[in-house]
């Protein structure tokens, strides 16, 4: 019976990602592949299925890791993560297998091991903030603070008693985001959590993959909610100097 059960779940599993890759699966915009294009100012390159977009010239101390949100390629989050260099904050976009960041969620402790001279905040994007705090629930000495993009933590990655510093942004016009759920879960955020809400943004303009089922239509552009979000961003990471 338990290998049937099982068995079971496997075939589930199987199904349930299936059907995600037919109904949610995305793919970069053209905008993604123009800011995913190395410049004066930010070095653009992969190491270890990891996309690194590093300052040339001003860098801080902090540098940031971002999981991508379900089904969605690192490479939508080119636009983002080229802003934070461009504000001096190397970031590092993990791709994730099967574009499913649960499959990946302890990619951040080799790319925390690895760069040591380093300090990291880490978070992502939808279902990729869910993940990403929950590793920061087991590594907790490792990071200075946690961000979500239209996202929240879960019961398993509750921060509620910690130190960490934390920021949530959201936008008016996201249709995919469960807001009901995004206000329980609250309580499992830090006590000293910055938020942000971005006027006109929707959800899949945290990213730059186009439109996404169940979203609804934007009132801004991508360049502009990429901006707000990035300024969003830098403000925070600027309180932990």
């Amino acid at each position: 019976m338990k290998k049937l059960i099982g068995f079971s779940s496997i075939i589930i599993l199987v199904l349930l990602i299936a059907w995600g890759y037919f109904y949610l699966n995305t793919s970069p915009s053209r905008f993604a592949e123009e800011k995913a294009q190395e410049t004066k100012q930010v070095a653009i390159f992969e190491s270890n299925n990891t996309l690194i977009f590093e300052p040339k010239t001003r860098s801080e101390k902090t540098s940031v890791i971002l999981y991508p949100g379900a089904f969605v390629e690192a490479l939508s989050y080119a636009p983002l993560a080229h802003a934070l260099a461009d504000a001096g904050y190397k970031t590092y976009i993990p791709e994730m297998p099967l574009d499913l960041a649960i499959f990946g969620k302890n990619k951040a402790e080799t790319i925390i091991d690895q760069n040591s001279d380093e300090r990291f905040v880490i978070g992502g994007h939808s279902f990729g903030g869910v993940i990403a705090s929950r590793f920061a629930k087991e590594h907790l000495e490792k990071l200075r603070g946690v961000f979500y993009l239209a996202s929240y933590p879960d019961k398993k990655g509750s921060l509620r008693d910690t130190n960490l510093q934390s920021l949530s942004i959201t936008a008016t016009d996201d249709g995919v985001l469960n807001f009901e759920k995004y206000r329980e879960n609250k309580r499992y955020l830090p006590r000293d959590t910055m938020f942000v809400k971005i006027k006109g943004g929707n959800h899949a303009q945290f990213g730059a993959y186009g439109k996404q089922n169940g979203d609804k239509e934007a009132k801004i552009s991508v360049e502009k909610q990429t901006k707000e979000t990035s300024a969003a961003i830098v403000s925070w990471l600027n309180t932990m100097k």
